[in-house]
């Protein structure tokens, strides 16, 4: 490769060969070991799947030497080990691909690639990643084992830190991380179910349910039961998390069945109908839709207070939010904006409740106890799908874009975006460019990262949450840079 210095890779590879050499001959011999006795392989393992392998041992060579007998003595044996670390396997990519890619070793050897690295290297490396408009990335690598490396470079200014990005299957409508923050499941309006993936981006399951795609997920508390709503069949799959298979099906009754809620002793399921006007009220126990809540029109967004009393519903047609006093099916609508009221999510310690309208471009906050609602912020161009930190502290917006003029089935003239907003002063403290149709987006349980998906690109982005007072720290981060790069 380009780039090395002083032909010192060839002068490694020559020594041990040397080595190689003098075994053969018998005038030296190898002693390794792993764990207890077993040999170590001779040869460098081969790049894995994920960032670390475990490390093969070093390679110990151990040269005896004979002192002649004198008079007075016997032949001694002396003998002495040397340890000669094995070279490993260091591969990187880095985005975007005309990024330079830098190491230097301990030992002197520099080498420089564009885009892509892969070289044998032995110890410590001092990594370095730039590239013109973006933040460069740093690091110290041990090298004690084959590494495989995908390097996302940030925008300057940036705050929250790209970590994954991979392809899904069609159309990704939701992402959501199970409650061990292990597995990201990601439905699929234009497939045949819904897959689940690693954080990394590592396929796990492929699941295909019977007849159409999927729309929303959502899990119990303890992670062993997930619900998956399918629009067009109006029914909700119970999925076994460990298993993924398929329990039962929960036909609702309604039409065109989207957001689903949970009681909170999870023995009610709630599922909004987008055609029929309606939300299905599921005895778990049973299967059974125990009774049909009549909504405004278009019901979409759906959050269950903390005493399971009342039950929010958003009105995407005409843009209200109704409240239903669970008791008695009573209803009243609270808020009347005209607008396309689509997404509501809560945060059970303060009460306080917010919901996402795709027409007036901004987010409400309500205060469940007094029904009072307000303007958080304006966000960017038809926001979607909202969720809170595990601390109720921060808002993260996903904004589809202008649509194309044809349908929103093709992609709009503006990117998606993330919007992230202090829920206690409706400042921004970052933003992120997405892809077309910003669409599905999901906050980790532990508040570490953030996954959303583009919905006309087929992909899952992961990000990387800063603290909280990080993102206080940061000045708005990306927030009024981003504006600049919404339009294509």
């Amino acid at each position: 490769m380009e780039g090395r210095a002083g032909g010192r890779g060839s002068a490694r590879f020559a020594v041990l060969l040397a080595l190689v050499t003098l075994i053969g001959a018998g005038i030296i011999s190898v002693v390794t070991s792993r764990g207890s006795g077993e040999p170590a392989a001779a040869t460098p393992t081969p790049a894995s799947t994920t960032t670390t392998t475990a490390a093969a041992a070093p390679v110990s060579i151990a040269v005896a030497t004979t002192t002649a007998p004198t008079a007075t003595s016997t032949t001694t044996t002396t003998t002495t080990t040397t340890t000669i670390p094995q070279p490993r396997l260091l591969e990187i990519v880095a985005v975007p691909d005309n990024a330079s890619i830098s190491i230097n070793t301990s030992d002197g050897l520099g080498i420089t690639s564009e885009g892509v690295l892969s070289e044998m290297v032995v110890g410590p490396v001092e990594l370095a990643i730039e590239a013109e408009g973006y933040q460069a990335h740093r690091e110290t690598l041990e090298a004690d084992a084959d590494t495989e490396l995908m390097v996302w470079l940030d925008r300057p200014g940036q705050l929250l830190h790209k970590i994954a990005q991979w392809s899904t299957a069609g159309a990704p409508k939701q992402v959501a991380f199970t409650p061990d923050n292990q597995e990201i499941w990601v439905t699929l309006l234009s497939g045949a179910g819904f897959q689940v993936f690693d954080r990394n981006g590592g396929l796990i399951a492929a699941v295909e349910l019977p007849e159409a795609g999927s729309v929303e997920v959502i899990f119990n508390r303890a992670g062993t039961r997930g619900y998956v709503s399918q629009m067009e069949t109006a029914s909700v799959y119970e999925i076994d998390v460990a298993t993924r298979e398929v329990l039962r099906k929960l036909d609702t009754g309604g039409v065109w069945t989207k957001v689903m809620a949970l009681s909170p002793d999870e023995a009610t399921l709630w599922a909004s109908n987008w055609v029929s006007n309606n939300v299905s009220e599921i005895d778990l126990a049973t299967g059974e839709v125990r009774r049909k809540l009549s909504t405004v029109t278009t019901p979409r967004g759906l959050y269950v207070t903390p005493n399971g009393a009342r039950l929010y519903v958003a009105g995407f047609e005409h843009g209200e939010i109704e409240v239903f006093d669970l008791a008695t099916g009573d209803s009243e609508v609270i808020y009347h904006s005209g607008g396309a009221m689509r997404h509501l999510v809560g945060d059970p310690a303060t009460g306080l409740m917010y919901a996402s309208d795709m027409a007036r471009h901004h987010v409400l906050v309500v205060d469940t106890a007094t029904d009072e609602v307000a303007v958080l912020a304006d966000v960017d161009r038809v926001p979607n799908t909202i969720d809170l930190s595990p601390d109720g502290k921060v808002l993260y917006v996903s904004n589809r874009g202008r649509n194309n003029p044809e349908t929103y089935y093709k992609p709009g003239p503006e990117w998606g975006t993330v919007v992230v907003i202090d829920t206690a002063t409706g400042n921004y403290l970052d933003a992120i460019i997405g892809g077309n149709q910003t669409t599905g987006l999901d906050v980790s349980p532990d508040g570490t990262m953030l996954a959303y998906s583009d919905f006309l690109d087929d992909r899952v982005t992961v990000y990387e949450i800063p603290p909280y007072e990080d993102l206080l720290a940061g000045d708005g981060g990306r927030w009024e840079a981003h504006l600049a790069e919404i339009p294509k």
